[in-house]
């Protein structure tokens, strides 16, 4: 079974009236039950248990006020991340754990608490037999006359490795990039030697689509050096440069493949 299936529930028919009034009433009292402890629910799910926040200082959530998160499967965390920044979101935060099947609900429950916009689920098989491996050592244990015990033909359940990234929808940018900074690798001969940044601005990591940063040609791996010669050293800085300029057309001076090279923007 897909561990992001709901799995099946068993159906046994009731022996007898009794029995049905019996099932009902165990049914409502376990819903009143969950009704009166609203906080139950949130405490067993894993995605929540196990959920880290991208910056603990920073509330981001969505821009609408009751969100209904979108799920999809993920495929390449690297590039997943990097196309959703490009499409205008930012990462609030992950949830990373080991289980056996856990419905794929539970991460939209906690992506409704959290208001997020978008989830992206990741599932990797992890430890526990297979069917399959358990039948090899069967077939072994029958070559070499071997007794097998219940424990040696029972089946272990198998684990899985979950991980799910929460993003929510930023407002639209006035330039439109994300960046970091790049510092040198350290050498063994110059460990005592203070280091700084191997090149001066910040790298484009992604640029948002139909931004204006787009619009002017810059694509990501090039290097920021400044806009109106105003030096970007970090992210903070970049902020603080394009929130000066706001509304106003500006130069920004990059490097290019080691090439400068100069854009103009309308911010």
């Amino acid at each position: 079974m897909h561990p992001l299936c709901q799995p099946g529930q068993p159906m046994m028919a009731p022996s007898s009236r009794s029995n049905q009034w019996f099932l009902w009433l165990t049914h409502a009292l376990l819903l009143a039950a969950l009704a009166v402890s609203p906080h139950a629910k949130a405490e067993d799910n894993p995605y929540s248990s196990h959920y880290q926040a991208q910056n603990e200082g920073n509330h981001l959530h969505s821009l609408q006020a009751n969100p209904e998160p979108q799920m999809f499967s993920g495929t390449h965390r690297a590039e997943d991340n990097i196309r959703m920044l490009e499409n205008g979101y930012d990462l609030m935060g992950f949830s990373s754990f080991e289980a056996g099947e856990v419905d794929a609900a539970q991460a939209l429950d906690h992506g409704r608490n959290i208001q997020a916009d978008n989830i992206l689920v990741y599932m990797k098989k992890g430890g526990g037999a297979s069917p399959a491996s358990k039948m090899e050592v069967i077939k072994e244990a029958v070559k070499k006359g071997q007794t097998l015990t219940e424990k040696d033909m029972a089946t272990t359940p198998g684990n899985y490795r979950y991980y799910a990234s929460y993003w929510a929808k930023l407002p639209p940018p006035l330039l439109g990039i994300h960046v970091i900074k790049l510092v040198p690798k350290k050498s063994a001969q110059d460990d005592d030697t203070p280091h700084t940044a191997n090149s001066d601005g910040v790298r484009v990591i992604a640029v948002i689509h139909g931004s204006a940063a787009e619009k002017s040609g810059v694509l990501r791996g090039d290097q920021l050096l400044s806009i109106n010669h105003e030096k970007v050293d970090d992210a903070a800085q970049l902020s603080s440069v394009v929130r000066k300029y706001r509304g106003k057309a500006v130069t920004l001076q990059l490097e290019r493949q080691g090439e400068p090279l100069a854009l103009d923007a309308q911010l």
